[in-house]
This record gives C-alpha cells, structure tokens and sequence, in this order.
C-alpha cells in the first residue's frame, strides 16, 4: 500500500530515451521525479510545499500528442509570455535568455527551427492539430502561451521534439519534476 501511494502521488521513475536534453540528461538516464513539488489542487495546498514552475525548471509530462508517453523538456514560456526564436536564441518578453546548458550539434540551417514561430518551411514533423492552432496565438511576430499552458524546448535544440513541432503543454498533463539521476547506462561526454 506504501509502495502504490509513493508510486502514485510522490515518485516515480521515468528512463531518457533520446538525446534531446543532452548533456543535461543522457540517453539511458534513469530519473527519479518528484510528483509532489508541482501539486495541482489548491484547495490541498494549505501547508504543502507545493511550488510553481518557473523558466528554466525541467519537467516530466505526458505528451499532448499521445498522453501514454512521457516527455522531459525545460520551461521556456510560462502563461503569459511571449516567445520566438531567432537564428536559434531564444527571446521571451523581448528579452534574449541566456542559457548555458543548450547545446546546438551542427546541422543544416532550419529556418523553421531556428527561427519560431515562422510558417515557411514548415517541417513534416509538425504535428496537424498545432499547425491549425498556433496562427492563433501569434502576437507580432512572437507565440503568446496562454492561461495554464507552458512552452517547452529540449536543451539539445537541433535534436529536440519540443513545442514548436507539437504544441504547448497543458498544466494539467505535468507530472513533476526530476529529483536525480539513480542510474547512468552512457557514461557522460567529456568536458570540453
């Protein structure tokens, strides 16, 4: 009974199955996530150490395309904020963030990548339903997130499924947050 309440409200393991969050998190990493940081029910709170999702914080969530799998991105746009993307830097209310953890391997300009939320190019990745909706949200030229949903990109941009190619993430389909890496299969890459 312990183990199920863990399973279901507090931890739960999740395994990296790509490389879009290198060098974060590995292909084969094994995560702990804390279910309980990002509580959900106000009304249950009094007293929880529940806290928000703020930019920057990494996150597990069921995937608004098929809600069976899961998926680990960081925050980039919370509700409210607007973002895009140029030559691959990420601007948010206007302002170009910093970070140091993206890693960008070399590929062929993508002007649709690089360059969000543009419509030229547009990949045949891109999911049908995100197409149609996101003209929608497009506010001079950046994506504005609406009310309870969350923009999403992989720390490894050139080989991440992320919100551009999918959508945004509801709040609701947030499963929490990674506590630490209990098991490596890929030895990390060399610092350079």
């Amino acid at each position: 009974v312990i183990a199920i309440f863990v399973i279901t409200f507090v931890v739960q393991a999740f395994q990296i199955p790509s490389e879009s969050m290198e060098n974060t998190l590995l292909i084969g990493d094994y995560l702990l996530v804390n279910k309980f940081e990002y509580g959900t029910e106000p009304a249950f709170s009094f007293g929880l150490p529940y806290t928000k999702i703020r930019r920057g914080d990494i996150v597990v969530f069921r995937w608004p395309v098929n809600p069976q799998q899961h998926f680990v991105k960081r925050v980039i746009g919370l509700p409210g904020d607007r973002v895009h993307l140029h030559n691959g830097m990420v601007f948010v209310n206007g302002e170009a963030l910093m970070e140091p953890y993206v890693i960008t391997k070399q590929h062929a300009p993508d002007f649709y990548r690089d360059n969000f939320p543009t419509q030229r190019n547009v990949p045949s990745q891109i999911n049908s339903a995100w197409w149609s909706e996101f003209p929608s949200l497009i506010r001079n030229g950046d994506l504005l997130v609406p009310e309870d949903s969350y923009f999403v990109l992989g720390d490894n941009r050139n080989e991440s499924s992320d919100s551009r190619y999918w959508g945004l993430v509801p709040r609701d389909t947030i499963v929490g947050r990674p506590m630490m890496i209990y098991f490596s299969l890929t030895p990390a890459p060399p610092a350079t």
